[in-house]
């Protein structure tokens, strides 16, 4: 892994640095105030890597010899603190969601492509046996720890995958280690994004807002670019957008989204394109969240949003003509 170190530009550009490296699959990026941190730039530099690293070898299904795919793969594992604590907050969101979200189905995101395997198109019946046999319904609200292992086994054999939220809690770990050594103004992008305080410039955190990129019903393509940029109060902020627009394809004529709905067992049918969602509390929260939002579509994402003081939103949908129109949440701070 290589990680690099450069001095952020602007009015406070001495007191800034930024750190970028290899990670899950593509770049991050860290940028920090360096004003009370008495903590040598390298030293946080090897640090960031060494949690990279240590969330990769824990949680990422994508590396055959990390913790959950050896988990996944029936086998008994040391108990791990990153790998219970992960556990605990997918049983807590899965509980919160009514099963909207359920990081217990990674059979059945398998079976549709979606997951960490090669898979065939699944029948009916398969989505039928995966339902009655997956999901975190089957699993205890704690993992079992015998003898400092926990043993698949004891369970059934379930597999897990925390793809809706491995990332926006990636920007969690990195986060808790610049709090805890003084840092106050920070960025931690690792495709989900943390932010808190102010940027070089002295002035609040901006994160550009992806416009989706889809299809119309006519075949005919929607612009690329940005829709807005969002900006921070200064204030901690998760944001984290999901969307159906990139991941897919196309099976006799007819568009199978990634997004699965796992009460169902099949993927998502409405016009919602994406889901933009910005928590107070964390970015593992912005992230698992923009899921359930995919999952449950426009209206019921709206409701969600709306009922939480901590979240703010923004959703982008397609009207009966078919046409781009975006939502935002009172308190979502988007400028064009």
């Amino acid at each position: 892994m290589l990680a690099f170190v450069a001095v952020c530009c602007g009015q406070q550009a001495n007191e800034y640095v930024q750190i970028s490296g290899y990670a899950q699959g593509s770049n991050y990026s860290v940028k920090l105030n360096m004003k009370g941190v008495n903590v040598p730039v390298e030293v946080i530099r090897d640090s960031i890597d060494a949690l990279i690293v240590q969330i990769d070898t824990t949680l990422s299904g994508y590396n055959k010899k990390s913790l959950i795919s050896r988990f996944n793969a029936g086998e008994k594992i040391p108990s791990n603190p990153m790998f219970l604590d992960i556990y605990r907050e997918g049983y807590r969101l899965w509980e919160r969601s009514g099963g909207a979200l359920d990081f217990g189905a990674a059979a059945l995101y398998d079976a549709w492509g979606f997951g960490f395997r090669n898979s065939s198109f699944p029948t009916d019946e398969e989505i039928t046996h995966l339902l009655e046999n997956s999901g975190m319904g089957h699993l205890p609200a704690e993992l079992p720890v015998q003898d400092g292992y926990i043993d698949p086994a004891v369970m059934g054999y379930p597999r897990l995958n925390f793809n809706a939220i491995a990332q926006g809690y990636s920007c969690d770990v990195i986060a808790s280690y610049l709090y805890s050594i003084g840092a106050k103004d920070m960025l931690v992008d690792i495709g989900e994004i943390w932010c808190d305080g102010l940027n070089p410039n002295g002035e609040p955190w901006s994160v550009g807002i992806d416009r989706p990129v889809d299809q119309t019903a006519d075949g005919r393509s929607m612009p690329e670019g940005l829709d807005g940029i969002w900006t921070s109060n200064g204030k901690p902020a998760g944001i984290v957008t999901s969307g159906n627009y990139r991941k897919f394809y196309i099976r006799n004529g007819r568009k199978y989204s990634h997004t699965i709905n796992p009460r169902t067992g099949y993927p998502v049918e409405h016009n919602l394109l994406s889901a933009t969602v910005v928590s107070a509390n964390n970015a593992a929260e912005s992230d698992a969240i923009a899921t359930w939002c995919m999952v449950i579509g426009l209206q019921g994402a709206q409701v969600l949003i709306l009922g939480d003081p901590a979240l703010e939103g923004y959703l982008i949908y397609t009207d009966e003509n078919d046409e781009m129109v975006e939502w935002a949440s009172p308190g979502f701070t988007l400028r064009k």
